[in-house]
């Protein structure tokens, strides 16, 4: 499986970090397959790009800021939209600028929506090893609701 054991726990936690204004530290989250790992590194060789490593990092900073902070999603709806994307089953979303995945299947997530979860990797920061920078619940027409600001 592409996410460790431990993945679930390693993201929860530097999302909390995040929210209580610390910075969070770099983990491990796990690795793409060897199916997914090839056709990465088949489109990042078409554009001019080197090649990435399996294994996958992860912080968190941009996903805390986009999904929990602007979306308002919790952190296990934004576990659950990883846990998707970086599913085995989860193919490369060819893309010009980015290096992408996504999962075909769909998921119903909390609010009534069937989403397709696609993860963004940021691949330049800490090459060879491919960062989890983003995550994007592919048709989430009904979004959660926020809290009111004050």
């Amino acid at each position: 499986m592409p996410l460790s054991e431990e993945a679930p726990a390693l993201i929860r936690a530097n999302l909390e970090q995040l929210h209580t204004g610390s910075r969070a530290r770099l983990v491990v989250i796990g690795s793409l397959t060897t199916a997914q790992l090839a056709a990465v590194n088949a489109e990042r060789t078409a554009h001019g790009y080197p090649p990435i490593v399996a294994e996958v990092v992860f912080i968190g900073s941009h996903v805390y800021e986009s999904r929990i902070v602007r979306d308002g999603y919790s952190v296990e709806d934004v576990i659950d939209q990883i846990t998707s994307g970086m599913d085995a089953a989860a193919v490369v979303f060819p893309t010009a600028s980015l290096t992408a995945m996504e999962n075909p299947a769909s998921r119903a997530d909390r609010y009534g929506n069937a989403v397709r979860d696609r993860v963004i990797f940021e691949c330049s920061a800490r090459h060879p090893r491919p960062e989890l920078f983003s995550v994007v619940p592919k048709g989430d027409t009904i979004k959660p609701k926020r809290p009111p600001t004050e």
